[in-house]
């Protein structure tokens, strides 16, 4: 048993599963298109869920180095740091919770 759990702001998502994964897989791979590419996501709407997360957020979820001696990369700001285990959190309770309601409201229904 499984809840899905969006956080949205006037009817617009600001975080769900899907931009979850991604700024795991931001962190993981410090790449946005490698990221992309591991959830088969083009580049553009990767950044297009990120941009529209951080826009109806009001902070960034991530910075980005272009080129130089060490290279580019990609990582997840502070406050997107905060906010992707907020929310990791949140789905966490949520999924106890739900799993526990299920129980005690199914237990023995045909």
């Amino acid at each position: 048993m499984h809840c899905k759990v969006w956080l949205t702001q006037d009817g617009k998502a600001l975080m769900g599963s899907g931009r979850a994964k991604l700024l795991m897989r931001i962190e993981e791979y410090e790449s946005i298109s490698k990221a992309a590419e591991s959830l088969n996501m083009s580049y553009r709407a990767a950044w297009g869920k990120i941009r529209e997360a951080e826009e109806r957020l009001g902070f960034p979820l991530i910075e980005t180095q272009v080129g130089g001696v060490s290279g580019g990369g990609t990582r997840l700001t502070e406050e997107g740091h905060r906010f992707l285990n907020r929310y990791l959190e949140f789905q966490r309770r949520v999924d106890a919770e739900a799993r526990r309601l299920f129980a005690e409201i199914f237990a023995g229904a045909p």
